[in-house]
């Protein structure tokens, strides 16, 4: 029973955004009521992210299923009030959000680096060189007359 009533809300948005996603816009973009309904999805999203362990935050396999509604709430409360989504006030928002839980993460990041000259010269020279000599053969092979070799 738990389990449907955690249902429920995601699948009221996915009626929302298959029934309203392609609807037209007619009354413009309300800014106001946008960021106003935003935080909705924040707040949800922050309860969900506090069932995680804080340590897992940076492991997005651990709460890819509550980042993916934190989208979803986004962009369907961003279509009902008439705006396009992504938009600028929207990826605000959640740039805010991003802020507030994955400020930690960092991204190790490889330094390469050149091999040193004595590896790198052969590597770039042998594949010249054997490429000026296979043209080459090509070449002094076709104005040979036929015959085999």
């Amino acid at each position: 029973m738990e389990a449907r009533a955690r249902r429920r809300p995601q699948l009221r948005l996915l009626l929302l955004l298959l029934l309203c996603g392609g609807c037209p816009r007619v009354g413009g973009c309300n800014e106001t009521r946008m960021l106003e309904k935003l935080p909705r999805c924040g707040k949800a999203f922050a309860d969900m992210m506090h069932k995680v362990d804080v340590w897992k935050w940076c492991n997005l396999s651990e709460f890819i299923v509550y980042y993916e509604s934190f989208t979803n709430c986004t962009e369907v409360e961003t279509n009902v009030v008439g705006c396009y989504w992504p938009n600028p006030l929207a990826q605000g928002f959640i740039t805010g959000v991003h802020r507030q839980f994955f400020a930690n993460c960092t991204v190790d990041r490889t330094h390469w680096e050149d091999p040193p000259d004595e590896v790198l010269i052969p590597l770039i020279a042998v594949p010249v060189l054997l490429t000026v000599a296979m043209a080459g053969l090509v070449v002094w092979r076709s104005k040979r007359p036929e015959q085999l070799l």
